[in-house]
């Protein structure tokens, strides 16, 4: 089976990241193909996660319209609360990435769920400890896979919503979309 090419990207805010994911939206982009990332600011200590990929799931927390709106275009959605991140919400087909990785005890060694998810699809470690910070630091990541030209198609589309770093990955190698530049 051959792996799907892909982009990560990391926006600022949730405001940047929904916009990011309209405009894929309107150019064409496979909403199946897409999921963001993005910490929760609810603090509930005793939940350990939560996860739907079917019908959607209801939030009602600061983030609640951006979450609603995304839910209502992506595929699933997951609470997950991950050490060393805290409470992370995740929308689209990285939520089965993620539950694959944690059945197949296929967490790799200093990466978390997320990361563990990630580094399943091809997405190499360095690029992904880059990830997990950026969660750590609040900051939300769009994540979306396909074919060649459909990832081609979508890093113009993304470049024109300015995020604060993007690559693009080639079948788990590192494209130079400029390791993080824009």
């Amino acid at each position: 089976m051959t792996r799907d090419d892909a982009i990560v990207a990391v926006y600022q805010t949730h405001v940047d990241a929904e916009h990011a994911v309209q405009e894929l939206r309107r150019g064409g982009f496979d909403m199946k193909k897409l999921s963001i990332v993005g910490k929760d600011y609810h603090t509930e200590e005793n939940v350990v996660g939560y996860y739907n990929t079917g019908d959607r799931m209801r939030y009602w927390g600061k983030l609640g319209a951006l979450w609603g709106g995304v839910w209502g275009l992506l595929a699933g959605a997951a609470f997950f609360a991950v050490p060393g991140i805290g409470p992370v919400l995740v929308a689209g087909p990285l939520i089965s990435w993620i539950v694959g990785a944690l059945e197949g005890a296929a967490v790799v060694g200093g990466l978390s769920a997320i990361g563990a998810g990630l580094y399943s699809i091809g997405i190499p470690k360095d690029s992904i400890l880059r990830y997990e910070v950026a969660l750590k630091a609040n900051r939300f990541l769009l994540v979306g896979h396909g074919t060649s030209s459909e990832i081609e198609r979508a890093r113009e589309i993304v470049r024109r919503t300015v995020p604060v770093e993007m690559d693009v990955h080639a079948a788990g190698k590192l494209q130079p979309a400029g390791a993080g530049a824009v």
